[in-house]
């Protein structure tokens, strides 16, 4: 693999949605040259403002590019975007890279890996935590599957990106540990929402409560970052409650696949599945808070300042 630097390695990028526009921003700050690509091409320009090149094609980014970084919505589009006709790997050339920053299917990210390497291509699974703040920020969490060497020499770029970069083992080894990032986001977004109606119901100022049980044992990224989105009534999303759905059904079928019971996660998807029920399939993941409010008869947009019980 060719070392990676700025004014040398052209890159690719497919996929500007909420994360990933901020993300390639980020590259394209750093000094490399960007040719880009997204289904919905009005979606480029803040991109194409700041240099980035417009392609028709993802054959046509991977044609251009010695490294391709992919952020899309769901494993079909991965699936379509790398392996189909006019996709990454039908005019990527021997000894570019191929990377999927995509929550995806373990499974998938083998397959690709071994397509790839079949072409003399490098591919790695690199799925993101962090949502839009980290994104914004540069400060995500990247979990790298794939050969060693080529995740190594990926460095550079991904420090473009986030803050905490670790190899996790070979290839479907990242999608595995963002499988492990999700279960725990489940579970821990039913306590934030939870909490927060127990407050709001015993007639407690919800910023002060924060400010009490966020630094404590109780805190946590999602109880700080979506807790004041939550009592301000901002459910615009930082990840989209439908890609949330996507990741769970692909943690549930991993986990029968081992022969794992995680009741928790199945709670949590069932909730969320409420959740789009309601119409907010297109808001962020704490929109939970809506869908459980409801079960206790509590409008939460409209909410009065207590909801304190009178004896």
């Amino acid at each position: 693999m060719t070392p990676i630097a700025p004014g040398k390695t052209r890159v690719g990028w497919i996929g500007t949605g909420v994360m990933g526009t901020s993300m390639c921003g980020h590259v394209l700050a750093a000094g490399y040259a960007v040719s880009v690509f997204n289904r919905t091409q009005a979606k480029l320009k803040p991109l194409l403002e700041k240099g980035a090149t417009a392609a028709t094609s993802p054959a046509e980014v991977a044609a251009n590019s010695d490294v391709v970084f992919t952020i899309v919505g769901y494993p079909a589009d991965v699936r379509s975007v790398v392996l189909g006709p006019q996709g990454l790997l039908s005019a990527a050339k021997p000894g570019s890279v191929l990377v999927d920053m995509t929550t995806s299917q373990p499974s998938l990210a083998v397959q690709i890996f071994q397509a790839a390497q079949a072409k003399g291509v490098h591919a790695v699974d690199a799925p993101v935590s962090g949502g839009d703040v980290g994104a914004k920020e540069a400060r995500l969490s990247i979990m790298v599957g794939g050969e060693p060497a080529v995740a190594e020499g990926l460095r550079p770029l991904f420090e473009a990106m986030g803050k905490t970069i670790v190899y996790q083992g070979a290839a479907g080894s990242g999608q595995h540990t963002k499988m492990v990032n999700q279960i725990l986001i489940a579970t821990n977004m039913i306590g934030v929402c939870e909490a927060l109606l127990y407050a709001y119901r015993a007639g407690l100022n919800l910023e002060q409560v924060l400010q009490s049980v966020g630094s404590g044992a109780a805190g946590s990224w999602s109880l700080n970052n979506l807790g004041p989105r939550i009592i301000a009534n901002r459910f615009e999303p930082g990840f989209f409650v439908e890609h949330f759905l996507k990741d769970m059904a692909i943690a549930l079928e991993e986990s029968r696949r081992m022969g794992l019971a995680l009741p928790g996660l199945a709670l949590g998807e069932q909730l969320y599945r409420a959740v789009a029920a309601q119409g907010h399939a297109r808001d962020g993941t704490h929109a939970l808070m809506l869908a459980l409010a409801q079960l206790s008869g509590i409008d939460w947009r409209s909410r009065s300042a207590s909801g304190a019980v009178s004896d």
